[in-house]
């Protein structure tokens, strides 16, 4: 299906590079330039929004039906390219937000108080995660995270969920090894807040409570005038309070006749603060430390120093505040955040003031110390050519900028087996070439930012969000 509409066309989230593919395809034994390393024997996933039909001019870009695209490395060879929509069932979002492994089973995930979702090995969609039977464990009984953590130690997946019918509370949950909800802790945040990412120490979960909150008018946009200022009155007296009816925010978040939008807006009232709980502890345990309004999607990596916790992150000025169908408020920086837990005071420095997206450590680090970092250029609120890495012991930045009408995506690091360096690996993720109309797989060294090798692909990787490295065997 072709979106031809002038209306719709007239987003710049349904046109060049973000608008969706139509089709679903596979191919067999890709062309590859350079040589593709012998250690990758697995799947780079990655996934994005991707709507099945016409979603209106009030498309928010957030909103889209997920699609995965796939490439599956072997032996120096790229085996097979797939693409495939996540197919919900029922009134489901089908998410479209992170794809990972966990447990010997491949994620859909997304946010917001939707349900993760099971794909097959080949993308095909198997239908709703219920964490092996255990989901009714989970105090939001459906939802998940986009954005759950791996502790490298245990292998468990750590995750802080939040939902528009969860009032001001919010989840902290633990997935085991085998798929099942170990623990759940709920915790007490201040309104209702999108809380997109978090972050993860060996002693501690670091909590984003953020002035990006549910948006009332915009949810109930779509109401029937005369029932309008009943039901938002109802919804002030309880939302950031209490759990709101299902009913109601479905009926809101499925934006009417006009299409989907994200009913959540910049809120100049709302405090902005980092929470930090102990990983052991109940959800009254957490202690809050206020910080200067901001926004922060996605956290590189963080970790215990003594009395002090350390979270590297990336900030934007704020969001959803001028622009509501996707995220374009002005330039998003690397800093580091302190909190220190013996004066209770939070502190902040800039890293580096470039304007970029999609951070991304060595995994093996996660709550761990690190040095490295890699995230991508961003140029008027869309990736540009630029891959970045960042030496964050000596305080430098490495730019690679990959070429003249090339798009870059989030590139992750995949280690190289038996490497002693902390960037010893590659870097993987989807390039378009405007000039060809395709996309391909590239493949950049971690610690060069030069290229390694090129899988060409037989169509059109359209500007999403989250991939990862599904090792085989892993």
């Amino acid at each position: 299906m072709t979106i031809t509409s002038t209306r719709t066309t007239e987003s710049r989230y349904l046109r060049d590079n973000f608008a969706p593919v139509t089709e679903e395809l596979t191919a067999t034994n890709l062309t590859i330039t350079g040589r593709l390393p012998d250690f990758l024997d697995g799947r780079y996933l990655r996934i994005g929004p991707n709507p099945m039909h016409d979603p209106g001019e009030r498309y928010h870009w957030f909103m889209g039906e997920g699609m995965v695209h796939g490439v599956r490395l072997c032996e120096g060879r790229a085996e097979w390219y797939r693409n495939r929509w996540v197919r919900p069932a029922g009134s489901d979002f089908a998410p479209n937000t992170n794809v990972l492994e966990h447990a010997g089973r491949t994620l859909a995930l997304v946010e917001a108080g939707s349900p993760a979702y099971e794909l097959t090995h080949e993308l095909d969609t198997v239908g709703p995660f219920d964490f092996c039977g255990t989901r009714s464990s989970l105090p939001g009984k459906s939802g998940f995270t986009a954005h759950p953590h791996e502790d490298p130690a245990t292998g468990e997946l750590h995750a802080v969920s939040y939902s528009w019918l969860r009032g001001n509370r919010v989840d902290y949950s633990v997935i085991d090894t085998t798929g099942r909800v170990r623990r759940s802790v709920e915790v007490q945040v201040h309104g209702s807040p999108m809380m997109h990412d978090f972050a993860l120490t060996e002693r501690h979960v670091v909590i984003l409570d953020l002035p990006v909150t549910f948006d009332i008018d915009m949810a109930t946009a779509d109401v029937p005038r005369l029932a309008r200022p009943l039901v938002r009155g109802l919804l002030n007296r309880i939302i950031g309070r209490n759990p709101v009816p299902e009913p109601l925010i479905a009926f809101a978040a499925r934006g009417g006749d006009t299409g989907p939008t994200l009913p959540y807006r910049w809120n100049r009232d709302y405090p902005a603060r980092i929470g930090v709980l102990p990983r052991d502890a109940d959800g009254e345990a957490v202690r809050w430390f206020e910080i200067d309004p901001c926004y922060i999607f996605h956290t590189l990596n963080a970790y215990d120093d003594g009395d002090t916790v350390v979270v590297d992150v990336v900030k934007h000025p704020r969001m959803f505040d001028t622009v509501l169908n996707g995220p374009d408020e002005g330039p998003a920086i690397l800093s580091r955040f302190t909190l220190d837990l013996a004066r209770g005071t939070a502190s902040e420095v800039g890293i580096d003031q470039r304007s970029q997206e999609f951070p991304r450590h060595d995994e093996r680090l996660t709550g761990r110390r690190h040095r490295y970092g890699w995230g991508v250029g961003f140029e008027g609120g869309a990736t540009g050519d630029t891959v970045l890495r960042h030496d964050l012991d000596a305080g430098t930045t490495d730019e690679r900028r990959l070429g003249a009408g090339l798009e870059a995506s989030e590139f992750c690091f995949v280690p190289r087996p038996g490497g002693s360096a902390e960037d010893d690996g590659v870097l993987m993720g989807y390039v378009f070439d405007r000039s060809s109309g395709v996309s391909d797989l590239r493949v950049l060294d971690a610690a060069s930012l030069e290229d390694v090798a090129a899988v060409h692909l037989p169509g059109r990787v359209p500007a999403g969000f989250h991939g990862n490295w599904a090792p085989n065997g892993g």
